[in-house]
């Protein structure tokens, strides 16, 4: 057994700088009222000794854990196998680590987790909370605003729209105490089928996500903004509901063949249903973009590039919203209040100003082609007051 070696502690590192106890606390945690000599000497001090504050103790002091909880509202089995989560997750840890914050994942299987989730965040052991993959029934925001804990939410939220049944226990949409951040779904998803009627295509589908989730009500309503314009674009055949999974690609494929096998373009609600479909118009014997035109959503890397063939599709900028996420709870807690700022808050387009933000054209010109009409902000469907809507791209690859 390794013998314990004792700590440096808070005494000694005051002795090796001279100054009082109080003193090297005040440093240490951050307070004011400490002149730039002495905190240079306390510092110096930290460094030789090796001096690691004491997180409960420090906590005492500063009301602040300098943890964050991450909730997904979505099984491992998904979270684990969708390159989606690991580029949000991606995104958040580096704007936490950035910050000295520390990432707790919390995710949840059933209605016994959402209990177990809000004890967690009623317990006091994170500063708040930023949780995402919601769905429209889901109890996570009335439990999340008993607990009392900032939050900031990955996606537009659904509850409380006219018809979604919210519950009167939690907070609504409209609440501008509601921060939440998503890219502009409608928008890019007019930009995409808008694309497939470009080529001439006139029997365009849409293999959707999980309805009950807002991102795939706004892809199916993009969708559906444009096909009104399109003749015989009404045609209820041409949508088939999806879960955004591979497989559920593959089945929602099959089932809009056995209904409209004279498709000729299919807009899908992400990459992995994409996927899913083009494996079914394969073994159909359809060839791709030749008979039936596809594009996907997310533009996943490498997932959009490695297809056969490379798949058109529809960027958001996923690592960018999860650390914007981060940056936006951060900013709250250390403002005191848990909600943007004026320079967080969209402008009339959506769009956001004075957020170190990737710009989603840089990215896209590494990628493959993108047209400058192709780029959508929110210019009709404006974010509600605590909502930060980024631009998507249209990625043109072969597969449309």
């Amino acid at each position: 057994m390794t013998e314990a070696v004792s700590r440096p502690t808070l005494e000694a590192v005051a002795a090796r700088a001279g100054v009082s106890r109080a003193t090297v606390s005040r440093v240490v945690n951050g307070g004011d009222g400490v002149r730039a000599p002495l905190a240079e000497r306390v510092r110096q001090a930290v460094a030789e000794l090796g001096y690691v504050p004491n997180q409960a103790a420090r906590s005492l002091v500063t009301k602040r854990h300098d943890a964050v909880a991450v909730v997904i509202a979505e099984p491992e089995t998904r979270v684990f196998a969708d390159p989606f989560f690991a580029l949000q997750l991606r995104g958040i840890s580096k704007e936490l680590t950035a910050h000295d914050n520390q990432l707790v994942l919390l995710l949840t299987e059933g209605r016994d987790d959402h209990a177990r989730v809000a004890r967690y965040l009623s317990g006091g052991h994170v500063d708040g909370a930023l949780v995402f993959s919601l769905h429209l029934d889901d109890p996570l925001p009335g439990l999340i605003q008993d607990a009392g804990v900032p939050t900031v939410f990955g996606g537009r939220p659904g509850w409380g729209d006219e018809g979604r049944g919210a519950g009167p226990a939690r907070p609504t949409a409209k609440d501008p105490g509601v921060v939440y951040v998503d890219c502009d779904n409608r928008g890019g998803a007019r930009a995409a089928v808008r694309h497939l009627v470009g080529l001439g295509r006139t029997r365009i589908a849409h293999l959707t996500g999980v309805l009950d989730q807002t991102s795939a009500v706004d892809r199916l309503d993009g969708y559906r903004d444009v096909m009104a314009e399109v003749p015989g674009g009404n045609d209820p055949r041409l949508v088939v509901e999806s879960d955004f999974t591979p497989a559920g690609g593959e089945r929602a494929m099959r089932e809009l063949l056995d209904r409209c096998p004279d498709v000729d373009a299919v807009f899908a609600a992400n990459d992995l249903t994409a996927l899913g479909a083009l494996r079914v118009l394969r073994a159909s014997g359809r060839r791709v973009p030749d008979d039936v035109a596809v594009i996907g959503f997310d533009d996943m890397l490498p997932v959009a590039e490695e297809a056969d063939p490379p798949l058109t599709t529809v960027r958001q900028d996923i690592e960018g919203m999860g650390r914007l996420m981060a940056r936006l709870l951060l900013r709250g807690l250390s403002d005191g209040r848990d909600r943007t700022d004026d320079r967080d808050r969209p402008d009339g387009r959506g769009t956001t100003d004075g957020c170190d933000r990737t710009d989603a054209r840089d990215g896209a010109e590494a990628r493959g082609r993108t047209d400058g009409l192709d780029r959508t902000g929110s210019a009709v469907d404006e974010p509600h007051a605590g909502g930060v809507i980024l631009p998507t791209t249209l990625i043109r690859r072969v597969s449309a």
